[in-house]
């Protein structure tokens, strides 16, 4: 069995500058990603629900790599498909991993090709690099995020990432202000990089911000293709009755998990 963590959206994700390169740091989400299980030899046949990746895409990936394009395999994801979890991701992560794959270079270049843009989750320490998601290089390598509280959930219908789409607002500024940032400012730039790529994007209606300050949140962070939406907090400061507070906004699938400082 292998397992790969997802992510919930992006503490940040945008142009390195005018015209360079889509770039971002994922926010890692320890508890919750995809397992994919071999069961058994033969032809290439996938199995699960949701399944996440097509047989087109694991023969592909699977190929990539190096290895044999065969073998049956169960596929269980957590969390939603196009919601900006990254689980398309981690499933060819695991898939590849399944099938006796864990070199995490080789799984960037293999999932690049497969996707056209990739999440870092090949990495064990994903939310410490600076990465280019349509190179599926590390273009940094940077300070750990201090522990955190997310509550999160989804707003809004699935969105799969579109690699062609290079329309994000530049965040080269906050890049530069991200080494060295306590938590306080990293859930900032957060904020900041979430509502340009708002302002830009959309949608203009976005209840985070709002529902942040109304909960004490140091920030809010989103998927910047998708509806994953995450408000952070310190270690053991969310309020009760937060959960109820983001269903009541619109958010779906409500969750709550600890990352970084090692999580």
């Amino acid at each position: 069995m292998a397992f790969v963590a997802g992510h919930f959206g992006e503490w940040m994700q945008g142009r390195l500058q005018p015209g360079g390169p889509v770039v971002l740091v994922t926010l890692a989400c320890p508890a919750h990603g995809v397992s994919v299980e071999r069961t058994g030899d033969g032809p290439l046949s996938l199995e699960g629900d949701p399944l996440v990746v097509s047989s087109a895409q694991a023969a592909h990936m699977l190929d990539k790599v190096g290895l044999p394009v065969a073998g049956r395999y169960v596929i269980s994801a957590d969390l939603l498909p196009g919601g900006g979890a990254g689980m398309s991701t981690a499933a060819l992560v695991a898939l590849a991993r399944a099938a006796g794959c864990d070199d995490s270079a080789a799984l960037a270049r293999a999932c690049l090709a497969v996707e056209g843009a990739s999440d870092p989750l090949m990495w064990s320490t994903p939310d410490r690099l600076l990465w280019a998601s349509r190179r599926a290089e590390i273009l940094q390598r940077l300070d750990p995020v201090p522990a955190c509280e997310i509550l999160g959930g989804f707003w809004g219908p699935p969105q799969r990432t579109d690699p062609e789409d290079s329309d994000f607002p530049d965040i080269a500024d906050l890049v530069a202000a991200w080494p060295g940032a306590d938590l306080a400012a990293k859930a900032d730039l957060a904020s900041q990089s979430a509502q340009r790529c708002s302002s830009l994007r959309g949608p203009v209606d976005d209840p985070m911000p709002e529902l942040g300050k109304r909960l004490g949140a140091l920030g809010h962070a989103r998927a910047h293709t998708g509806p994953a939406r995450a408000l952070i907090f310190a270690p053991g400061t969310v309020p009760e009755g937060a959960e109820r507070a983001m269903t009541e906004a619109g958010l779906s699938d409500v969750l709550r998990f600890a990352t970084g400082g090692g999580a």
